[in-house]
Order: structure tokens, then sequence, then C-alpha cells
């Protein structure tokens, strides 16, 4: 008795932001490793020497400060996904900026110039919003997920975190319920990571204090601590995981 071959099982795409270095470059990683083709968008170019299996064609060099050119960003990338069926299965919004002051000092709500206000919630907070919009169809096709990186400091004030940082990142929260409510109506998860300190190279002096004082787990997280949640919450093992804000701090609110 003849019996039919199974076809081939479609190969997930994910579009990361803010891939370069630290958690972005470790969820690359990740979903690579699990064969997830990965379409990645930083303000730098591709580089020489990248780490994983991917060409300069899966990478989009972008600057989310420049709003007026985030429509053709939207165009590019619906143009990379027309080869898999116009069909997207997650999109991670992970890139962020944090200005500081003087010798890495934070700045506050008083002395953060208004050009740092606005530049920082159109990188951490207006990006987001438009390519989960401009996406739409291509999530909805694939009834794929969006997950939006947080941080520990959008829900108090951090010493070294600086205030435009904080409400924007307390602003992405929000936005992350509000969309799982408008974009769950279409079989799209959208959840939010809530990272606490990960050793990465944006680290500022002074963060071994908080360690060993506010987190039980008395260490730094790694960043591929955080990819791996990222990508259970964009696979089926979150299948039913929706608005939801993931803390990943090592109990440091406790």
């Amino acid at each position: 008795m003849s019996t039919t071959p199974a076809a081939p099982a479609e190969r997930k795409t994910l579009i990361l932001t803010g891939a370069s270095r630290g958690i972005g470059h470790a969820t690359v990683k990740r979903f690579s490793s699990a064969g997830w083709r990965v379409i990645t968008c930083s303000r730098q170019p591709f580089p020489e020497n990248c780490p994983w299996e991917m060409g300069p064609e899966d990478h989009i060099q972008l600057d989310l400060a420049d709003p007026k050119i985030m429509p053709e960003a939207v165009r590019l990338m619906k143009e990379r996904l027309k080869d898999q069926s116009g069909r997207l299965h997650a999109l991670v919004n992970n890139a962020a900026i944090s200005p500081k002051g003087a010798k890495g000092a934070r700045l506050s709500t008083i002395d953060t110039s208004l050009e740092d206000w606005q530049k920082v919630f159109q990188v951490n907070f207006f990006g987001p919003v438009v390519l989960a919009r401009g996406l739409l169809d291509e999530l909805d096709r694939a009834k794929g997920a969006v997950v939006n990186v947080t941080s520990i400091a959008g829900s108090r004030v951090h010493p070294f975190a600086g205030a435009a940082y904080a409400t924007s990142k307390a602003a992405l929260a929000a936005l992350t319920r509000e969309m799982a409510f408008d974009f769950g109506r279409r079989g799209i998860r959208v959840n939010s990571i809530s990272p606490g300190e990960i050793d990465t190279s944006i680290l500022s002096p002074g963060t071994d204090r908080i360690v060993q004082e506010q987190i039980p787990m008395r260490r730094l997280g790694e960043p591929e601590e955080v990819a791996k949640a990222i990508y259970f919450l964009c696979t089926e093992q979150s299948s039913y995981v929706n608005g939801t804000e993931l803390h990943i701090n090592g109990g440091q609110h406790v």
C-alpha cells in the first residue's frame, strides 16, 4: 500500500528589532537554532561576522527614532515576507534607547530635554505601535504572536534608568494590554517580558550592589534566559497566554 509523503512543515518567521547586541542578539540565536527564519532590524548594518545562519537579505537597517522612514520600513518587511505567503509568526519589539547624563548619570523628569523625551518614546513606544499595526495582516495570516520588551524600570523608580526610558516602558506595558484585547480577537497573542538586571553591555556602574541587596538569586540574569522566555511566548507552548507581562528578574520584586 502506497503512502503519500507528509508535506514539509512550514518554516516559521520572526521579525526582531534591536538585534545587534544583548537580549536581541541572544534571541536571534535562540530562534535560529530552532529552525526559524529571523529577519533582524537594527540601526547597525548587517555584520560581516554574523554568528547566526542568515544573510544580509534578512536584515533591515532601520533607525526607529526617525518616524518618517517607518512606512518604508514596514513596506520592506512586507516585501521580505512575500516568499512566506505573507505570513509572520512572531514580532519581537526589543529595540530601545535610554539616554544618560554626564558620566552615565540617570536623567530625571527635570533634566531630560524635550528632544530626548520625544526620541525615547519614538523608539521605545511608537516604533512597536507602527510595526505591529503595519504587519497586522501578516500576523493575522499566521495567527502569530507579538512580544514587547518592557523593563523592571517601568513599574518603579530605578537608580540608573532615566525617567523617559522608565515611562516609555510603562506605556509599552499598557500598550501590550490594549493590543492583547484588540489583536486577540484576530487570533494574535500579544504579551510582554519585563527583564530586571541582565548581564549586557549597557549595565551601569553600581549594578553589583543591586544584585547583592535586592536579588534573592544573587546574580545577574543572562541574555539567553530572557531569549528562552521570548521563545516560549512565541510558540504553541503559550497558546492561551495573552496580555501577560512576564517578569524575569531573579525575584527582585519580592
